[in-house]
């Protein structure tokens, strides 16, 4: 499955991103915490946003937040933190650490930003 990004708008917290995915639009909130890290990590908009759509898993973090796992190399993973504000994903920081660390293995799935893939 493939996305486009409709638009892109300022926000007082960040940019707020709406996607189009087949009919589905979604909207994600990217803190501009998260957009820092980004940068700091060489990481796309495409790459992250492909993490938080279609991760290869996604776990439980602190205070209820989700945390989106997707291997890009042999070594390393996208670590996506994220919460809900209402309905809307907020993404609370990224960042690229060594897989081994992080993955579990695939296949857990404790929540799913776009429901039913």
């Amino acid at each position: 499955m493939e996305f486009t990004i409709a638009e892109i708008s300022v926000h007082d917290r960040g940019k707020l991103y709406t996607l189009k995915i087949e009919e589905k639009r979604i909207s994600i909130l990217f803190l501009y915490h998260a957009l820092e890290r980004m940068m700091k990590w060489c990481l796309t908009e495409e790459m992250v946003i492909e993490t938080l759509l279609f991760p290869e898993e996604v776990i439980m973090g602190h205070r209820g937040r989700c945390i989106a796992h997707r291997r890009y190399d042999d070594n390393h993973l996208i670590r996506a933190v994220y919460e809900y504000v209402g309905e809307i994903p907020v993404l609370i920081t990224v960042y690229f650490p060594y897989s081994e660390r992080y993955f579990k293995g695939g296949k857990i799935f404790e929540d799913k930003i776009l429901k039913g893939s």
